[in-house]
């Protein structure tokens, strides 16, 4: 995420706010064997303002760099450097900086101990997602976004914060564990907000967990953008806000929010604003009352705290630098001019324990401990290769490549903080869970849950559930939506499948639970133990159901502009579902006729044509379709083909058969079986049965041969658009034929006639 700590080694990336903080090293060869690590100290800020987060995130690699000059048992006999610079959230300033220290084209001061000039070793760079990726291609720099777990692509990537795959799925199961199916988000509309938001969409779908909406904004947005956010939020039905977004986001939402009185919602956070003290104090009318959502767990550094809040260092940098910070921290100015007379003068020995302001709170003190991590993790490498004795890389002196080779996986700090990467470069995922609870008109953070993605499965998400308190507003308008008893849901058109109305239930049906979803079923499936699905051979029915749908779906193979896999599918794929089909109806036509022959005395001929013989059959029949399909494809396959000569004027793009006699042999098998079909049902028609199926079987063969005996003369004489449009309406006409035939009579007495559908009445033995 953007408040975090990643860094990445082959130019290895800390996040650090609007800031890229590089690491300089250049090898000393001598008898001393120094390695002499330089850097000048030096801001580049905005004009408009200056940033004291981005201090604080400074200050703590600052303190972790002195902590380690200072240390006799770490890097002995070597001194860390470092330079900062403020890329002011610009993607092309960042690249620029970036790749100026990479190649070495950015001055350098050198020390006189040393005589070579500055490498860049490691880059601890920028949190804003969208600058990280500006650079990610070339030196491997992002925040917590999923996809730079990818090694293929990122190979020398790690981080000391978790990756928003594990915040993302944290989020969803939290919101489902609270009961909260039915939610809208906001989102940043920068890499972090889309891809953590796309990532969290993705988990709350597995887990059940609808969106109703999902915005983008950021605090650039035009007026008329955020009205149309703001509309739309108001006319949703969801009262719980995932908000993907940062604090200075939130800081334009809140006052918008209050001045269009949208109130009564339930917040979720994400690290990025949740335990942030300054969203808390821009929060002047409790719109983000009960808030909850996900943190860094605290940790703790001896002496980062009161190293953060000491501004020596920021006088050894430069005046400008210094009289600027004093300048915002107090509200004061140095200097005075005639317009400015009742401006507050500086005096310089103002104390920052008499203040509370933005740099004074400490509250991303976990964050700022993961800066403190992701140095120490390149400072050990460094300490490693250069007191190596087995396994050395070739070179001496470390090169970023050798650092991203040989970074330690799993390390011990010094403060008993453990820095953990597994194989992807990502930390074991430890989440604290923040609930805002007001106390005495302000916001107070409390800890009322946690999350460990290294813990089994199932007890990953632990929550104090007593302990929460929830916005009164969004607890009684409710978070769900359900449809009640005797409603079922209804999908609303041209919306996501779990956007949905709630209508009564159909005229004999009944929903006696809330929330539960009515399926529909095949009618045959829903009868299949009643007599008629019985007597009619069940099996050899789904299969003749599920051949047809297969017939139908063909017709699309035709549309669409020609290509080579479209014309070798549109006349295989119908050649072989055809014929599945045709020999599904002439087993059935065969099992008519072999049960009466079984009902003579002395007949036992259906054990020659049991349930096995049926399936054999239709397999049989189908693989010698499937031979013909294949000889034809591997002899002169259909390809795409420009017809010119049937129109001047016009370029047809149709489907060449290749060979004719391939065609035509498919073609021809289809018919042959459908003749023969037709003529043992014509001699079944009159069995003495109370329902002959033959009758009907013998109906719908004689619509199908007529489609396909006319279809022939159609289809020679039609060319381009025509033979296709011939081709599609001879399928679906015969395939509606099988269809209407074989299975609307049976329907119409498991749904008009149910008194008929008994096995006394299949029987004829009802007079």
């Amino acid at each position: 995420m953007l408040m975090d700590s990643i860094f990445t080694l082959l130019h290895v990336v800390m996040a650090i706010i609007n800031f890229s903080i590089i690491f300089h090293s250049s090898l000393y060869l001598s008898s001393l064997k120094c390695l002499c690590l330089l850097g000048i100290f030096s801001f580049l800020f905005p004009q408009s303002s200056l940033d004291v987060r981005a201090l604080q995130f400074s200050q703590s690699l600052i303190f972790a760099i002195e902590e380690i000059n200072n240390s006799s048992s770490l890097l002995p006999g070597v001194s860390l450097g470092y330079k900062i610079y403020d890329t002011c959230t610009s993607a092309a300033k960042a690249v620029r900086m970036a790749m100026a220290l990479v190649n070495g084209n950015e001055n350098s001061t050198l020390n006189e101990q040393c005589t070579k000039s500055a490498q860049v070793q490691a880059i601890i760079g920028e949190t804003s997602s969208s600058a990280s990726t500006a650079i990610a291609k070339s030196i491997s720099p992002y925040s917590t976004c999923e996809c730079l777990s990818d090694k293929r692509k990122y190979p020398s990537f790690l981080r000391t914060v978790p990756s928003d795959y594990y915040q993302s799925r944290a989020l969803a199961e939290m919101v489902k564990q609270f009961g909260w199916t039915w939610v809208g988000a906001i989102r940043r509309d920068d890499d972090y907000g889309n891809n953590g938001m796309a990532a969290f969409t993705k988990a709350a779908e597995q887990l059940g967990v609808c969106l109703e909406y999902s915005l983008p904004f950021i605090r650039t947005y035009s007026q008329e953008k955020v009205l149309r956010i703001i509309q739309q939020i108001k006319s949703s039905t969801s009262r719980v806000i995932v908000a993907f977004v940062t604090y200075w986001d939130l800081e334009i939402l809140l006052n918008v929010f209050y001045e269009h009185n949208i109130t009564g919602y339930q917040w979720v956070g994400t690290e990025s604003w949740i335990s942030d003290s300054t969203v808390a104090r821009l929060d002047k009318h409790k719109i983000l009352q009960g808030a909850i959502g996900l943190a860094i767990p605290d940790t703790t550094v001896t002496g980062l705290k009161e190293f953060i809040l000491d501004i020596n260092p920021l006088k050894s940098a430069g005046g400008a630098i210094f009289t600027e910070f004093w300048e915002t921290l107090f509200k004061c100015k140095y200097s005075v001019h005639n317009e400015l007379k009742h401006t507050t003068v500086c005096t310089g020995q103002e104390k920052l324990s008499e203040i509370e302001n933005e740099f004074t709170d400490l509250s991303l003190l976990p964050i700022f401990c993961n800066v403190y991590k992701g140095v120490y993790a390149v400072a050990h490498t460094l300490h490693n290769l250069l007191g190596c004795t087995q396994t050395c890389p070739a070179k001496k002196q470390p090169d970023p490549l050798t650092v991203s080779v040989y970074i330690n996986i799993d390390l011990q700090l010094n403060k008993g903080e453990e820095v953990y990467f597994d194989k992807n470069g990502d930390p074991v995922a430890k989440y604290e869970i923040i609930n805002w609870k007001t106390i005495e008109d302000q916001h107070e953070f409390v800890t009322v849950g946690l999350y460990d993605s290294s813990f089994p499965a199932q007890n990953q998400l632990i929550m104090k559930m007593g302990s929460i308190v929830w916005n009164a507003f969004s607890i009684k308008y409710g978070s769900h939506n359900l449809c009640v008893i005797c409603t079922r849901k209804a999908v609303q058109k041209g919306k996501p499948i779990c956007c949905f109305d709630c209508i009564p239930c159909a005229e004999g049906e009944i929903s006696n639970m809330t929330g539960t979803n009515i399926h529909k079923t095949i009618i045959f499936f829903r009868h299949k133990n009643t007599p008629i699905v019985k007597a009619n051979n069940s099996e050899l029915s789904f299969l003749l159901l599920f051949s047809l749908a297969l017939c139908f779906l063909c017709s699309l193979t035709f549309i669409g502009r020609p290509s080579e896999w479209s014309c070798v599918l549109r006349h295989t794929a119908f050649g072989i579902t055809f014929v599945l089909c045709i020999s599904c109806v002439l087993g059935k036509t065969i099992v008519v006729l072999m049960a009466f022959r079984a009902t003579l005395p002395g007949s036992n001929v259906m054990k020659w044509f049991g349930p096995p013989q049926q399936r054999l059959s239709v397999l049989a029949f189908t693989l010698i379709q499937v031979l013909i399909c294949v000889l034809w494809l591997t002899t002169s396959p259909p390809f795409p083909f420009k017809n010119l000569k049937h129109y001047k004027e016009k370029i047809i793009l149709e489907c060449q058969l290749g060979s004719a006699v391939g065609f035509w042999a498919v073609l021809g098998y289809i018919g042959l079986l459908a003749l023969l079909c037709f003529v043992l049902a014509f001699l079944a028609r009159k069995l003495p049965d109370k329902f002959n199926e033959a009758k009907f079987i013998t109906f719908s063969m004689l619509i199908f041969c007529a489609v396909w005996i006319t279809f022939i003369p159609a289809y020679v004489s039609s060319p381009g658009k025509f033979t296709v449009a011939v081709e599609i309406f001879a399928i679906l006409a015969s395939s509606f034929g099988l269809l209407f035939c074989i299975f609307l009579p049976k329907c119409y007495i498991i749904i008009m006639k149910p008194e008929m559908n008994t096995k006394k009445q299949i029987m004829g033995k009802v007079k």
